[in-house]
């Protein structure tokens, strides 16, 4: 994985006011490229080449920009550097952003998102690349350094309490972005957009004048939809337990439960829409390391947040592997 993104394709639908113009003759400019290390395409619909070439210029260095805050493949960025120096002077506001919204995550999911997880992650990808798994005892002493609370931040500075404690933000800055992106369309004046960066987020209106209706797909396929979901005005995040691997055999998901060192089992994928696509990709990503009966625990700090589809792993469930979440229940 070479940069922020966990998909391989990245897209940005937008529209400005149309009115009643016709849509055979409605101007269409279209951009594609590589965008947080990921394939991107860019379509504006009612935009002629030369009146999106600004915006497409602006959203190109606005993703630069924030990939250097918080990517961790990059040695420069934001993030890289805190963990290399173990304190960061002068940090940019979208990163104390973020961690604020992690510290919000972090108690509401009783430790279940913890984005200083890093460690443990480093642990288990050295492991398998040396052909092993992380012994009990590594466990232990990687777990030591995670812990969220041992994070201090303010706007000055951003320092870990303790040597060799890192930082991941994987699980909440993807939307973080999409949310920023989605600002700045809306200021250039586009009022039906909808953005898949791994996380959805839509606003306003399709060409048909609906709300927009996307899938969420099974965590193995990415060809098969689960549910579809209405949104408008509101985000979707998906977060699935081995929708990234770590071992050849693909049997160690990606999200580690910080509170034991191993990885999540309670939960295959879930699915949460939300207001912001920061809000729904944190929230997916606790569910994930949460069981199931403890998931409203996070209803008081999140009241508009709503899971939308949740696939429980065999096992914590009897009798019960997919679970279908009325539109109506809030997370």
């Amino acid at each position: 994985m070479t940069g922020l993104t966990r998909r391989r394709f990245l897209a940005i639908s937008a529209a400005a006011g149309l009115g009643a113009t016709r849509a055979d003759t409605t101007p269409t400019a279209r951009w594609r490229g590589i965008a947080l290390g990921a394939r991107a395409e860019m379509r504006l619909v009612g935009l002629s080449t030369a009146e999106a070439a600004p915006i497409f210029g602006a959203v190109e260095a606005e993703l630069a920009r924030l990939e250097d805050i918080f990517s961790l493949y990059r040695a420069t960025s934001a993030v890289s550097t805190l963990n290399r120096d173990g304190v960061l002077d002068a940090p940019p506001a979208e990163l104390l952003q973020v961690c604020s919204l992690a510290t919000a995550l972090h108690r509401a999911s009783g430790g279940a998102f913890d984005p200083t997880v890093q460690p443990l992650w480093s642990l288990a990808a050295r492991a398998v690349a040396e052909g092993t798994l992380p012994s009990d005892a590594e466990i232990i002493r990687a777990r030591a350094l995670v812990n969220w609370s041992n994070l201090r931040f303010d706007t000055t500075r951003i320092a870990f309490a303790h040597a060799g404690m890192a930082i991941t933000l994987n699980g909440i800055a993807q939307g973080f972005v999409t949310d920023k992106i989605a600002e700045m369309l809306r200021r250039s004046g586009l009022s039906d957009v909808l953005i898949d960066f791994g996380e959805l987020r839509a606003s306003g209106r399709t060409a048909h004048g609906g709300a927009w209706n996307v899938g969420i797909a099974q965590s193995d396929t990415d060809d098969c939809c689960e549910r579809r979901v209405t949104l408008s005005d509101r985000a979707l995040a998906t977060s699935a337990t081995f929708g990234t691997v770590i071992d050849d055999a693909g049997k160690i998901g990606h999200i580690l439960d910080p509170r034991t060192g191993r990885p999540a089992l309670h939960v295959r994928q879930a699915s949460v829409s939300a207001p912001t696509a920061a809000v729904a990709d944190g929230l997916s990503t606790a569910l994930c390391a949460m069981a199931p009966q403890n998931h409203n625990a996070v209803q008081a700090a999140f009241p508009f947040a709503r899971i939308e589809h949740m696939t429980v792993q065999a096992g914590t469930e009897p009798d019960r592997l997919t679970h279908n979440v009325p539109q109506g229940i809030r997370l």
